[in-house]
């Protein structure tokens, strides 16, 4: 019988909870045995759309057509306007092409990028088993509709929220819910939640809610509640705005000292807005996208997906890694331990794991992970000579397994196994071991390690405890070993979980990352939410935990918040949905194998193969990256400064008809020239993506002090080496001609021009080897890439100056003779070594300054070293409960106070060194003060 229909047309709608989306849910979810009619589902469909999470899609069309109206576009369209006005098809040809290749390039790249994250939603196809009509059958989870009945068996993913029905219950696990590890059981009129797995038992739901409307989809409408610009958005922008507003001045400077001097206007105008274009960094995106993107291609080849290009940036700054226990950095699968502590004298741990397994249908497929880790524990050939006469399997009100059993001698016994303290009542010497069981107990709690106690009959029968087994959510293999590498590479890591503190402490202790772990009582509600002072009120708490558990999603967000309130650049790994606001929130989220589609929606990596490594290959290539657009930036800014302000010096202080060209009243490059320059000059850039840098030990970061001192050296040393040689060349009619003393011939000004082509040309070319490395040019060698580009474009700015007339005929420039070639060739070369040398030096006196790059990793260098200490420290605290024999939680709280202390002596070392005597008495009253409170405390 299928249910009711809609209300009709025109009906009122509430957000009362009797009601859903407007729709009563008395009449919504009274679905009856046979399910929905296919005509009722459609028509629920149209109402309330399908059973997905709606994102956000972008047209690819429209985007490449908005590459071609960027700012920077749009100067070049108005370039190529004035060529096509006055008729400079050569011009107007050029320039086109660069607005083409410029736009084209970029949009490729990320449209690349993002269908290799769209390849992998795809392969995602979510199915479930729906009654419809009377039918069982398999169906899309996407076209299911509130008030469905759905068929809940175990391995099968809960297509949407459901309430159970009759029938025997089920188990669900809820790990990428909730973070716990162990199935929970659900009966008549329980909610199944969408995201979690059934791994036990079958019994048929009714939808209660789809979409948006699940908890799933309420928990990412928090996810996009996020957006922002990133770190390298934000840099871009400011680099590039910054030489904008130079490259604006200087050539509306030299636009109108062209207009003064009676230049055609739109000649004028002409070279004005080509100089601006080749000044300012037009392909800086292009270069950094492309840069990025083949890391993208590099990290897909190491089983991580790049969902947002731009990460690759933020992930070589990161410098804190928070991550999700369960099924991160756990196994998310209980392991049987080697603690077994036994009541019963006279056997061993093969007997306890023997009646173990006989307390279960040993000959049968496991049922559960409980029998599973008994019955993979040993071989079970032997207990062929059981029969098992009666089975009582579990139930979760009475929380044991029995079963009655007969050897092959005729003797017949019981097993139980089951909850420790509900075993332990059964027993008949329970007042005697009583207390020592629960002892165990306790401890193990205090552990996190969770028990199964295993009994037997005896010939009278009676009970007897036989022991204890103990198993744990255990560490990934590769889990420390990461996050030593990670504390190595100068980023701390604090573990986030929404499993029980005890569990949380046990797995710090085992990983060594220290035990003082925070739950939700420490931090602020979810009403906190948005405020700016968070990092604040609570940065030092949370800067000072080793972990968070029992936390929920909005206390993940707030986590993560106050730490990059504080400064931090913070990734966050994560797989279940509990996961996905904190993913999104994180300057960079990164979703394991496994991970739910909201996980995966909220990340900005997503790793397809198991374990934390290949987090590890990921910052050594983002920084890699970094550095190659380090490298670039330094280079664009150079050749900005060095095209704008040889022009600005060359048109405005050398005059050619000083030197006997009358017709010249300044000197200026031909508009086909300066494009010329970018065209090669960009083309060849790309190639930096493939350059041979080395990655640093610790995060990095952009300083911009640094990064445009060692431009304006670079572009400096250009711009002098460049205005000496067109001094020269313009004086090679003079007899007393430097160049004369060389044997050199005179030049006509055509020439002068093309000459002064192939020095910012070559000078151009030669910088990049110069900006790529800190010491000299030749201490880190430069890709094969890189290398075979710059020839070529220096092959071609050297043929093109020889072949001028031959390949253009243009009258503006002629060409030169190749002993003239050679002659600028040498000069650049000349010029090279001192650029470079002068580059060494500004480096070092930067980091004797205390600035720059070498400044900050040596800063974090001593930065790292306090967290490997403060790890060493935990360590030690923590071997030093266990050789006590005191409870990790306790052991918890009395290490947070060690550690506190331990900070406040590190801070006052730095601080006293400053104070008067008068200063330091006074303080150190204060600190008595809190020595006595710590005291109190700890005691």
């Amino acid at each position: 019988m299928s249910s009711a229909p809609l209300l009709p047309a025109g009906a009122s709608e509430t957000n009362d909870d009797s009601y859903y989306c407007g729709v009563p849910k008395s009449m919504l979810f009274k679905t009856g045995v046979e399910g929905l009619s296919e005509e009722e589902a459609e028509r629920r469909l149209e109402k309330f759309g399908p059973n997905q999470l709606a994102e956000k899609k972008e047209n690819p069309l429209l985007k490449l057509l908005l590459a071609f109206v960027s700012p920077m576009a749009i100067m070049i369209w108005i370039a190529i306007a004035i060529e096509a006005v006055i008729k400079d098809w050569p011009d107007f040809g050029v320039l086109l092409t660069l607005q083409v290749l410029n736009s084209v390039v970029g949009w490729f790249e990320d449209w690349k990028a993002g269908n290799a994250v769209s390849a992998l939603k795809n392969a995602l196809k979510p199915e479930c088993q729906v009654i419809r009509g009377g039918q069982h059958k398999k169906m899309d989870a996407t076209l299911l509709v509130p008030g469905d009945r759905v068929t809940l068996a175990a391995g099968a993913a809960v297509p949407a929220d459901c309430e159970i029905c009759e029938g025997k219950p089920i188990q669900v696990d809820q790990a990428a819910l909730t973070g716990e590890s162990l199935p929970v059981t659900l009966a008549c009129g329980d909610s199944a939640k969408m995201g979690s797995n059934v791994t036990r038992g079958e019994i048929e739901a009714i939808v209660t809610a789809t979409g948006g409307e699940t908890f799933f989809g309420k928990t990412a409408a928090m996810i996009a509640s996020v957006d922002e610009q990133g770190h390298f958005q934000k840099v871009i922008l400011q680099i590039t705005f910054g030489l904008l507003c130079v490259s604006f001045v200087l050539t509306g400077i030299v636009l109108g000292y062209l207009l003064l001097n009676g230049e055609d206007v739109l000649q004028a105008i002409a070279f004005a807005v080509v100089l601006l274009i080749a000044s300012i960094p037009i392909a800086m995106q292009v270069v950094c996208t492309s840069t990025m993107a083949l890391g993208c291609r590099m990290l897909a080849d190491e089983k991580a997906i790049v969902s947002r290009l731009t990460s690759i940036e933020e992930l070589a700054s990161m410098n804190m890694l928070c991550s999700d226990k369960t099924g991160t950095l756990t196994m998310n699968k209980m392991e049987l331990q080697d603690d077994l502590p036994m009541w019963t004298a006279g056997i061993t741990r093969l007997d306890v794991l023997e009646a173990a397994c006989l307390a279960a249908k040993w000959r049968e497929p496991a049922k559960d992970a409980i029998d599973t880790l008994c019955l993979k524990a040993i071989p079970l050939k032997p207990l062929d000579r059981y029969q098992q006469i009666e089975y009582e399997p579990f139930d979760p009100s009475t929380k044991y397994t029995e079963a009655t059993l007969k050897d092959d001698k005729g003797y017949v016994f019981k097993v139980m196994k089951g909850a420790p303290q509900v075993v332990l009542s059964k027993c008949h010497n329970r007042a005697q071991i009583g207390a020592s069981v629960d002892a165990k107990i306790m401890e193990l709690a205090s552990r996190g390690i969770r028990g199964l106690a295993v009994a037997r009959t005896n010939p009278k029968e009676q009970w007897e405890l036989m022991g204890i087994l103990t198993f744990l959510d255990p560490p990934r293999a590769d889990t420390r070993a990461t996050i030593e590498k990670a504390y190595d590479y100068g980023i701390d890591v604090k573990m986030i979980t929404g499993d029980q503190q005890t569990i949380a402490i046990e797995t710090c202790r085992v990983l060594g990352m220290g035990m003082s772990v925070l739950t939700p009582e420490n931090l602020p509600g979810a009403e906190a939410m948005g405020d700016k002072s968070l990092g604040k009120n609570y940065g030092g708490l949370v800067e000072n935990a080793d972990g968070f558990a029992q936390v929920y999603p909005d206390h993940k967000f707030t986590i993560i918040e106050i730490l990059r309130q504080r400064g931090w650049v913070v990734g966050m790994t994560g797989d279940g949905v509990n996961d996905a606001p904190a993913l999104k929130r994180a300057d960079i989220g990164i979703a394991v194998e496994g991970a739910t589609d909201a996980a995966q929606a909220a990340a900005d990596i997503v790793l397809t193969a198991p374990g934390l490594s290949t987090i590890v290959t990921a910052i050594l290539y983002a920084r890699e990256i970094f550095q190659r657009m380090k490298n670039y930036v330094i280079y664009r800014i150079a050749c900005t400064l060095q095209l704008l302000s040889f022009f600005f010096f060359a048109i405005l202080a050398i005059h050619p008809n000083a030197f006997g060209f009358e017709e010249h009243l300044y000197f200026k490059l031909p508009v086909i020239a300066l494009v010329v320059i970018t065209i090669l000059n960009d083309g060849c850039i790309i190639s930096i993506a493939y350059d041979h840098v080395k990655p640093s030990h610790t995060p990095e970061k952009w300083h911009f002090t640094e990064i445009f001192v060692v431009a304006v050296v670079l572009g400096g040393v250009a711009v002098v080496s460049s205005l000496l040689l067109l001094y020269w060349g313009l004086n090679t009619n003079e007899p007393t001609s430097i160049l004369k003393k060389f044997g050199m011939s005179e030049l006509e000004y055509a020439q002068v021009c093309t000459m002064i082509y192939l020095k910012v040309s070559l000078s151009d070319f030669l910088t990049v080897f110069a900006a790529r490395t800190t010491g000299p040019f030749f201490s880190r060698l430069p890709s094969y890439h890189l290398g075979i580009a710059a020839l070529v474009a220096m092959g071609a700015s050297t043929g093109l100056s020889h072949y001028w007339d031959d390949i253009l005929d243009l009258p503006e420039m002629k060409s030169l003779t190749w002993k003239w070639i050679g002659f600028v060739w040498a000069y650049c070369l000349v010029w090279f070594f001192l650029q470079d040398i002068i580059k060494a030096l500004t480096y070092w006196a930067l980091y004797k300054m205390n600035i720059g790059s070498e400044a900050h990793h040596q800063g974090l260098m001593q930065k790292k070293d306090k967290v490997v200490a403060k790890r060493d420290n935990r360590r030690a605290l923590t071997h030093e409960s266990v050789m006590k024999g005191e409870s990790l939680a306790k052991a918890s709280v009395r290490m947070t106070g060690k550690s506190t202390a331990l900070q406040l002596d590190q801070d006052a070392s730095a601080k006293y060194k400053s104070m008067s005597s008068s200063e330091v008495m006074s303080e150190l009253s204060n600190l008595e003060a809190k020595v006595r409170a710590l005291k109190d405390a700890l005691k």
